[in-house]
């Protein structure tokens, strides 16, 4: 197969080679230059430490231990304090169906 390079050194890849590695925009290739002169190209999958910082955090600012604690703890109130108005439908949707 052959790929001709632009002034700017880029190649575009032949769709056979794309298709057969998978490859999408975007695409990280490995290009090593063997003793004879060949190119080995080989398709690199991104890791865990490449991806780092590829989302955007909900939070402007890291949350602090201190405010883990509180929010984990405030969940927990909540929940507690929820009316027992959920337990009883829970119980009693239980108990439809069974004759007394």
């Amino acid at each position: 197969m052959l790929a001709t390079m632009t002034s700017k050194g880029q190649i575009t890849v032949p769709k056979e080679v794309r298709d057969r590695l998978n490859l999408d925009a975007g695409a990280l290739l490995d290009f090593q230059i063997m003793a004879d002169n060949t190119l080995q190209v080989r398709a690199v999958k991104p890791d865990a430490k490449q991806l780092r910082g590829l989302l955007k955090s909900p939070h402007p600012n890291p949350l602090t231990a201190e405010q883990m604690d509180e929010g984990i703890a405030r969940h927990f109130r909540d929940r507690a304090a929820a009316p027992t108005a959920t337990r009883a439908r829970k119980t009693a949707s239980s108990s439809k169906g069974r004759v007394r």
